[in-house]
């Protein structure tokens, strides 16, 4: 007889993806093309919904994640009913959503979208849950922002207060608050195990985001010019991304095992000697980056507001998931440098890049 799982384990982890049917929001994103590529892996029947690329290249594009996919969405999280019509096609099992707007500059020149998005826009997928009796987990991705930011210099632990600044954090803690309201009013008393994902800072090879640290460098460096940084001194979380999403499967296995306790709030974060300055960040990049340059540039007269400091305590999935970083900052550096001075020399090779570093993570 075949013993628990280790948890840190991630083939053993994930072999309990083998055949299931997931079904992923914002699957054509960073972090969701990777999660895709991650699953399909270990043979899941994974069907994405999400809206087209919004960057040019894209990682779901590059790396052609739409081959890996039984179902394949375009569509808007906020049209109700084309979501709803795309869970029962699918009938998951687990629903992992991603799907947000997920950038603070970008939620302060549209705020509405950013509220309709990340708040009505769960309220819809939560919705579709409800109408899908296949469903037996759902897993909300939130973020790292979504705590009311007093600017300590420890960590904010799931019971913190919610809170936020600017409409993009505001917007991630009333996602936190209607997962709650979602998961006492209407999907515990059918027995869907729902749990909130608050993550740290991730980087890795593929994100072309606006106003991210890794793109803009990789942007800058493909150009030859020097990266201009606004808060060298900011302070955040770092992971790898697929040390977030590792964390985020090892929640799911345990709620698709029925473990009703952990229907709650975990933060996904990185050995509190990998919060650092982003100017720590950028000089450790450089060591496996030659081309990478970067200079410090203040904005110009008054600029949106951001946060200085930023901590996750993760003792919680240390504690009970059983989880440990499995990459150092160091090593999270390297593989990302590494992809993007790849793809940039040869784009052909983004998909086996990716897949190559799925499996030293694994390994």
């Amino acid at each position: 007889m075949r013993g628990p799982a280790d948890p840190n384990d991630v083939k053993d982890i994930l072999a309990a993806y083998r055949g299931r049917r997931v079904f992923v929001t914002g699957h054509t994103g960073f972090k969701g093309a990777w999660l895709a590529l991650l699953l399909a892996r270990f043979e899941a029947q994974v069907s994405g919904y999400a809206l087209a690329p919004n960057t040019e290249p894209s990682l779901f594009d590059v790396a052609d994640v739409r081959s890996a996919l039984v179902r394949h969405t375009i569509a808007d999280i906020r049209d109700a009913a084309t979501l709803a019509q795309a869970m029962q096609d699918a009938q998951p099992e687990i629903v992992l959503h991603l799907a947000a707007q997920p950038l603070v500059r970008a939620s302060y020149r549209d705020p509405s979208q950013t509220w309709s998005t990340n708040v009505m826009g769960t309220v819809n997928v939560l919705e579709a849950v409800r109408a899908c009796p296949s469903v037996r987990a759902v897993i909300v991705i939130t973020t790292d922002k979504c705590y009311d930011n007093k600017e300590w210099l420890w960590g904010y632990r799931e019971t913190d207060p919610l809170g936020g600044h600017d409409p993009y954090s505001a917007s991630k803690a009333g996602t936190e608050l209607v997962a709650a309201s979602y998961r006492k009013s209407f999907l515990a008393e059918r027995g869907v195990l729902l749990a909130t994902a608050r993550a740290g800072n991730v980087i890795g090879g593929g994100d072309w985001s606006e106003d991210r640290l890794i793109p803009d460098a990789a942007r800058a460096a493909a150009a030859g010019r020097a990266l201009e940084i606004r808060s060298p001194q900011a302070t955040r979380p770092w992971q790898h991304v697929l040390e977030a999403l590792h964390g985020y499967l090892r929640l799911g296995s345990r709620l698709l095992e029925g473990d009703a306790a952990l229907a709650d709030a975990f933060n996904f974060g990185p050995e509190p000697r990998d919060n650092l300055p982003v100017a720590t960040v950028l000089r450790g990049l450089q060591s496996h980056w030659p081309e990478l340059d970067w200079k410090h540039c203040p904005p110009p007269g008054a600029a949106p507001h951001e946060a200085r400091n930023l901590y996750l305590d993760a003792a919680r999935a240390r504690t009970v998931l059983g989880l440990t970083p499995r990459w150092t900052l160091e090593e999270a550096l390297a593989a990302t440098a590494r992809w993007y001075r790849t793809v940039q020399l040869e784009p052909s090779r983004a998909r086996a890049i990716t897949e190559q570093q799925i499996e030293q993570f694994c390994a």
